[in-house]
């Protein structure tokens, strides 16, 4: 549990709509929509890494094979 300082100004405010908002609730699903984008970006991140390391190749002329079935199958 912890606590948020605010504005008195944003106090008065959220005090006027506390019946259409739980601000409780929106505080609780902004934490947790953050967490998840972090850990998504951490995990790209970690896909992108491993991927930079990877050691491997195209057989040659893969690329040129696969243009040439894709002509002839049309």
């Amino acid at each position: 549990m912890f606590s948020v300082k605010i504005k008195r100004e944003v106090k008065e405010k959220m005090e006027r709509y506390r019946d259409r908002v739980n601000w409780a609730e929106e505080v609780r699903r902004f934490i947790e929509e953050t967490i998840r984008r972090l850990e998504a970006e951490e995990n790209f991140e970690d896909v992108l890494r491993r991927l930079e390391g990877a050691r491997w190749q195209v057989p040659g002329g893969y690329s040129a094979a696969l243009v040439r079935e894709d002509r002839d199958s049309g």
